[in-house]
């Protein structure tokens, strides 16, 4: 089983690269992020006519989340937002049951600078996924959760570690949330075949990051140990934030046998 998880920064724009993504990778699971569009606005004909099936939670200019699925495996029990009872407008967290493995897609609030609101909002967000997690997810069964987690949680997940040290992207606060996380039952996948620095998912379009090689790995996908127990592959298409109109962004792709 192929799973993938992207931030496209906007379908709308995003749309060819995405369909051509679904053409040469063929992964049977598609985490989305930062969709940008309203659920009517989603182009699910398109989707449909490149063999895949779309479950999203839109929301107009910012935020969205959707799962894409292979035509003919079922999304079955989707959840939209955490119905925690707060009364939170923005579009975050979509899960449903798919070929026996509860996946999950989030974006992360990604916190605006350190000490503002917004950064207030991203710690209460993390705990709220903590809570989320431990109330409603079977981490002893297969899950994934998948997405743009705003975190890169050590060092070696930054190019430029003091250049980027103490930011909303890398904090000691972020790297115990994270590690809070794992400590539910989860593995990080990437880190299971890359030990060293990287691989990173996410350059600024700002100040030329991307040729210079100022990245960091914020985007992840997450497995509870019965899932991760099979997983035989796990890497960064960096291909995807090079040429025309790239999201800031490039796909994770995980890779996992179909074992017991």
């Amino acid at each position: 089983m192929k799973i993938a998880t992207w931030n496209v920064n906007s379908v709308r724009v995003r749309e060819a690269r995405l369909l051509a993504f679904l053409a040469r990778e063929q992964p049977d699971v598609l985490c989305l992020q930062e969709l940008k569009v309203m659920d009517d606005d989603f182009p699910q004909e398109a989707i449909r006519a490149a063999g895949y099936e779309a479950a999203t939670f839109g929301q107009k200019t910012y935020n969205g989340v959707g799962i894409l699925a292979k035509a003919g495996a079922k999304m079955e029990n989707v959840a939209r937002s955490f119905a925690d009872g707060d009364d939170d407008p923005q579009a975050r967290v979509i899960a449903a049951d798919i070929l026996g493995v509860r996946v999950v897609s989030i974006y992360v609030p990604n916190g605006g600078e350190v000490g503002s609101d917004k950064w207030t909002y991203k710690q209460t967000w993390l705990k709220r996924l903590s809570a989320w997690i431990s109330a409603h997810v079977d981490l002893h069964a297969k899950v994934a959760i998948c997405g743009d987690l705003n975190i890169a949680p050590e060092a070696r997940d930054v190019a430029k570690p003091d250049r980027w040290k103490n930011s909303v992207l890398f904090h000691p606060d972020l790297t115990a949330a994270f590690h809070g996380l794992i400590g539910l039952g989860l593995v990080d996948t990437a880190r299971m075949h890359h030990e060293s620095e990287g691989p990173f998912t996410w350059w600024d379009y700002r100040m030329l990051a991307f040729p210079k090689g100022d990245g960091l790995r914020i985007d992840h996908i997450l497995a509870s140990r019965a899932l991760a127990s099979g997983c035989t592959e796990a890497r960064v298409d960096r291909d995807e934030r090079k040429g025309a109109q790239p999201s800031d962004h490039a796909p994770v792709i995980a890779v996992f046998n179909s074992g017991p």
